[in-house]
């Protein structure tokens, strides 16, 4: 059955990869957490403390494409294509990215081919993904010195999207001020430098790479924690940190802070209640009841905070 005038005929083997890879990721956290993963082993910020973009040489930046096709394979195991990329549901698929939105350089022999492109933009915290058959009226005519192509307005608009601006998991580091970003950088000791993040950073959600990129050291999860860690320097200061235990997920969610998931941390100020937190959301620990502190609190040593329960994810 030929399609009606301005409809597209169906594309099978798309609509195929299409459905496999929405089976394999439903939610895109697959997808997301392979560009994240690629993000940070090109900043490589537990021996640079390189936190953003701008700071990577223009060769590594040429080289996000390769680790994120790299990232996402091991993440899938996708099966080595004969002439592209990747086999998908039994489809040559070639795998692109680029740093603005469509704008993939595709390659003559993906000509006739389905496209996986992505992009992303840590600063924005988002990611897309999505298919594309490299045909001719999807490309523009003018090609590169390499005769690489890309998508045409055409193209763009025949897009089929696995997820459009999907949120990528936070770098905490690019929402500070320069001002915190340079007290939090001052100091030459990595536990001092990890202790003044979760001062400025607080009720935001810290990566485990955010703790490697600011302690710079080898232990840098131990460094996080208590035991002579960022609990136990902070404690005095009203300041907890919650981990990824069962128990410190819940007591985050209770007092209305993100949940931190594997890896991650957030910290928080916290005081006894008192009548003037009225009925903010309190946790019940050391046998009192604390709320986040508001100003005029005083500082009060804050409550242990037990490891109990499995770890998340």
């Amino acid at each position: 059955m030929e399609p009606l005038p301005g409809m597209s005929a169906p594309d099978l083997e798309l609509d195929e990869v299409f459905t496999h890879l929405k089976a394999l990721d439903p939610d895109g956290s697959r997808i997301g957490k392979a560009i994240r993963r690629s993000f940070d082993m090109l900043l490589d910020g537990q021996h640079t403390g390189r936190y953003h973009w701008e700071q990577l040489h223009k060769t590594e930046k040429t080289h996000c494409g390769t680790l994120i096709e790299i990232n996402l394979q091991r993440e899938f195991d996708f099966a080595d294509g004969k002439l592209l990329d990747y086999r998908i549901a039994d489809t040559e698929v070639d795998c692109k990215y680029s740093q603005s939105l469509a704008e993939w350089m595709i390659p003559p022999e993906a000509l006739g081919h389905v496209v996986l492109g992505l992009w992303a933009n840590d600063r924005a915290g988002k990611w897309s993904a999505g298919l594309l058959r490299a045909s001719q009226e999807n490309l523009n005519f003018k090609t590169n010195r390499d005769s690489k192509r890309t998508p045409s307005r055409h193209g763009r608009s025949a897009i089929r999207w696995l997820f459009k601006d999907a949120p990528l998991q936070d770098n905490v580091l690019l929402r500070l001020s320069s001002e915190d970003i340079d007290a939090i950088f001052r100091s030459t000791s990595g536990q001092k430098r990890l202790n003044e993040l979760f001062r400025r950073a607080q009720r935001r959600l810290v990566s485990r790479n955010v703790v490697a990129t600011v302690a710079m050291q080898e232990d840098y999860m131990r460094r996080a924690r208590r035991r002579g860690g960022s609990r136990t320097a902070l404690r005095a200061e009203g300041i907890v940190i919650f981990g990824q235990y069962k128990n410190h997920v819940q007591a985050a969610v209770s007092l209305g802070l993100p949940a931190p998931g594997p890896g991650e941390f957030v910290s928080v100020r916290v005081a006894r209640r008192q009548w003037h937190h009225g009925d903010a959301p309190s946790i019940e620990l050391d046998g009192e009841h604390w709320v986040v502190a508001v100003a005029g609190d005083p500082v009060e040593d804050a409550p242990s905070l037990p490891d109990i329960g499995p770890l998340t994810g």
